[in-house]
């Protein structure tokens, strides 16, 4: 079942072409970026099957991302780093990271569609509660979004492989803790995060 389009329909009903919808990836992890997508759709387009990255397998997002990038009016993907998050703290750097994705856009936006609370940082826009479930645009930017944040923490995987951040992705799981607890953090943690630093584990699921 695919997200609707009702939010970028009233938008385009009322005259505006460019909706941009905006997501991010990344927030709840202790090692890597959060990296935000961007996706303006042509009037109608609707991409099967594309909802909530989380709720999408991991070979169909793949297949979506394709299709996104490929044939969307216009897309942009845009990260914040590491040091970025333990510098501003992960909300404010998701925030730079979705400025970008919308600076670095091939059109200008009509309309911004943003995934849950409002961003007064980012300047006029409509903030969607379970957005990425509730409008179109916002589910293809979650879709690119986790796609492109996995496949940057495979490529680091392959530099650090001692913390499975190709199956854990950078979250809390309890292997990835023991890890640091036995090896230590690598640049890419976020050591400001609890319990990176600490020996006890306070473990998460991954998400």
């Amino acid at each position: 079942m695919a997200a609707p389009l009702d939010y970028e329909e009233r938008g385009w009903s009322s005259g505006l072409r460019v909706v941009v919808g905006i997501d991010e990836a990344g927030l709840g992890p202790v090692a890597g970026p959060v990296v935000v997508g961007a996706v303006a759709l042509h009037r109608g387009q609707q991409f099967e099957g594309c909802t909530d990255s989380k709720q999408v397998s991991p070979t169909r997002r793949e297949e979506l991302a394709r299709l996104i990038r490929a044939q969307s009016l216009a897309w942009r993907v845009a990260a914040a780093s590491t040091r970025e998050i333990e510098r501003l703290n992960v909300r404010a750097a998701s925030i730079v990271a979705m400025r970008r994705a919308l600076d670095r856009l091939s059109l200008e936006a009509d309309l911004v569609l943003v995934d849950g609370n409002p961003v007064p940082e980012l300047g006029e826009h409509q903030s969607i509660v379970g957005g990425d479930r509730a409008s179109h645009s916002i589910a293809c930017a979650s879709i690119l979004a986790k796609v492109t944040r996995d496949r940057l923490m495979r490529r680091l995987h392959a530099r650090y492989p001692l913390y499975g951040w190709a199956s854990n992705k950078g979250y809390r799981t309890r292997d990835h803790m023991e890890a640091i607890r036995r090896h230590g953090p690598t640049p890419h943690h976020r050591v400001t995060f609890q319990g990176v630093l600490q020996t006890e584990l306070d473990l998460d699921p991954a998400s």
